[in-house]
């Protein structure tokens, strides 16, 4: 029996347990891939921690930025060889059938299957993916540096998309970690001029060498009256901060007629001013993931240079303590997992 090093959730708020599995065997539809990298999502703290209301089931292996080689293709696979190179999602499978997947929302698909959370995901040297579903990485990809961009890229390509926001328009990114530093970069690229907020100077700056024009500290105040001065508010804000402050403090950050869009997912709730929505006729939305056409094309504006993941290598066996860090605030952009470095 081949077996391979996984981190595995066997307990919820319990650390990882880096040990050995049994290599799973494609299905109808599906491969078996060879790791080389995996990105480490903030959901997947929230995994482990069994923190959503509709929990994961241990035991389960985390883990959807993951980035490797087909090394075997199950029946009725037509479009996928071995040696390609492809990774998962969050977005693992959905029916295809119903309303939402006939519309183009198959995120908003209620029978979906989740990476690393309702099935298992990257955190092990092989993972199985669904082949209609599984992203295919653009030639002469760097794997660990476009790992990121299959959950944090397409989650704020798609927020940012829902934004309504145009070219030469202001958009706030509120929060610069693994998801917000890649929306600066979009947002760029995608002709925004953007102002990015955070509560740690070092993530500001990278910000601003991600190409924010402004940038402001939230640490201890509402920087909305800062940003209503400057520019008389935005016209669109992305949050992807995990604090439930950032949730509030959006609103007075826009201008009327603007839209909020939310990919962070705090715990709790957030006070909701209505008589600020309805005076200024704002647009609340939240936004989870992409779809696969989402992914296209947020994979291809990194086949196109125009963004590049902020990154550090790690170890699966680094893996508690990267969350760890996480937790705490302590990661700037995406820690990547390597598996060209174990042993």
């Amino acid at each position: 029996m081949k077996s391979m090093r996984a981190a595995v959730v066997e307990s919820f708020g319990a650390d990882l347990n880096v040990t050995d599995r049994r290599v799973p065997t494609p299905e109808r539809g599906q491969a078996l891939v060879k790791l080389i990298a995996s990105g480490v999502c903030h959901t997947d703290l929230h995994a482990a921690q069994g923190d959503w209301p509709v929990r994961p089931t241990p035991p389960f292996v985390p883990g959807h930025e993951g980035v490797g080689i087909v090394e075997e293709i199950g029946e009725g696979v037509e479009d996928l060889e071995v040696g390609d190179m492809v990774g998962n999602a969050w977005l693992w499978s959905a029916c295809g059938t119903c309303q939402h997947c006939r519309t183009g929302w198959e995120t908003l698909c209620e029978s979906q299957v989740n990476g690393g959370y309702s099935t298992d995901g990257s955190f092990g040297e092989y993972m199985i993916v669904d082949a209609a579903y599984a992203p295919r990485i653009p030639e002469g990809s760097d794997p660990h540096e476009i790992a990121p961009v299959l959950c944090a890229g397409v989650t704020v390509y798609k927020g940012l998309k829902m934004t309504g926001v145009r070219p030469g328009q202001w958009v706030v990114i509120s929060g610069v970690g693994g998801l917000g530093h890649i929306a600066v970069q979009y947002a760029v690229a995608m002709g925004m001029r953007v102002i990015a907020v955070d509560v740690a100077d070092d993530k500001l700056a990278l910000a601003e060498r991600h190409g924010a024009e402004l940038t402001y500290n939230a640490m201890g105040r509402d920087p909305a009256q800062e940003i209503q001065e400057a520019v008389g508010g935005t016209h669109g804000v992305l949050v992807t901060a995990v604090h439930p402050s950032a949730f509030g403090q959006a609103i007075g950050m826009t201008r009327r007629g603007g839209t909020i869009v939310f990919n962070g997912l705090p715990p709790g709730d957030f006070p909701a001013p209505i008589f600020e929505i309805v005076l200024k006729g704002l647009t609340i939305r939240g936004s989870i993931v992409g779809t696969r056409q989402d992914m296209v094309e947020a994979l291809d504006f990194y086949a196109r240079g125009t963004i590049r993941p902020t990154f550090t290598r790690r170890r699966l066996d680094d893996v508690n303590a990267v969350l760890d860090e996480m937790e705490h605030g302590k990661i700037e952009g995406r820690v990547v997992i390597d598996y060209t470095e174990e042993a």
